[in-house]
């Protein structure tokens, strides 16, 4: 069963009891079988795989769709289970940005 973990403070406790290496595949949930296909990659590769569940407000634009993207953790969790996930990373807008982010990049037209 894979632990759920919600702050980077718990993330690097049970990194630290990790040996070996690890992969990390980084997601925004509503995962499907691409994503399983990551993992399964990512398992060949590492000893441990962590997969990261944050939908980030930063990479949707004015008038996208952040506030209607699916968000399904539990489910998410069910299909990480059956593919042997040891982590998954699943922190809070807050936890990520806990005061307004003091960078921003603008990549210009060649975004668009």
């Amino acid at each position: 069963m894979s632990e759920l973990i919600r702050t980077k403070s718990e993330l690097r406790g049970a990194l630290d009891q990790l040996s070996g290496s690890v992969a990390l595949v980084m997601t925004m949930g509503a995962l499907h079988e691409g994503h399983l296909s990551l993992v399964r990659a990512a398992k060949e590769a590492a000893d441990h795989v962590v997969v990261s569940v944050f939908v980030n407000p930063l990479q949707f634009g004015p008038d996208e769709d952040f506030d209607s993207y699916p968000r399904q953790l539990d489910a998410d969790i069910a299909l990480l289970d059956t593919v042997g996930v040891d982590l998954v990373f699943a922190p809070e807008e807050s936890e990520m940005y806990p005061r307004e982010p003091l960078v921003r990049i603008d990549p210009g037209p060649i975004a668009t």
